[in-house]
């Protein structure tokens, strides 16, 4: 299922026209995520490629976001994927409460392509335990934090709650998958 990705009402972007997610769930404990970003490409402000490992703090530059949970429970995963290839997945018991490294996560798998008008990162999340039932509904929020090459940062989400830019909001978890 393909979604449209929308700009922050606060927010301003001149680089990039449009970002979609394709989101797949293809096993039961399994979600694929195709970002897609069409513009000028290189006015963004991407890191260099690295070695995939785990890293903190990805969302203070260019980073694409998962969010999920279920309707069933507060508690929640956040997910960065860097350009860079580096990821991060934290564990929430509630709104912004609780965090933690999510460690029963494994490392995804985490692609790029980039041309000088689309860039796509692909990324790949295994869940062997946790939170999520693999009978429920899955709950999502899908966002990117994108820097251009001025400094200027855009955030953009499926859905934005009222006010200051705030993924980890309930009101951003509006794509369901079964």
């Amino acid at each position: 299922m393909r979604q449209k990705l929308k700009l922050h009402p606060d927010s301003s972007c001149f680089a990039v026209t449009h970002i979609e997610v394709e989101v797949a769930r293809p096993q039961a404990c399994n979600l694929v995520f195709t970002y897609a970003v069409s513009g000028r490409i290189n006015d963004l402000a991407m890191p260099t490629l690295a070695a995939a490992a785990r890293t903190d703090q990805l969302w203070r530059h260019t980073c694409f976001e998962a969010f999920i949970g279920t309707s069933q429970d507060v508690a929640y995963y956040e997910f960065n994927f860097a350009p860079s290839t580096q990821w991060a997945a934290y564990r929430f018991s509630s709104y912004r409460t609780g965090m933690r490294v999510a460690t029963e996560i494994s490392a995804p798998g985490i692609a790029v392509e980039s041309s000088p008008d689309r860039y796509i990162l692909r990324a790949s999340v295994q869940f062997n335990q946790g939170l999520l039932s693999q009978r429920a509904a899955w709950r999502l929020g899908i966002s990117a934090v994108i820097e251009e090459i001025s400094g200027n940062q855009s955030y953009w989400a499926l859905a934005h709650q009222t006010g200051k830019a705030d993924f980890h909001h309930s009101d951003c978890f509006t794509l369901e998958v079964v």
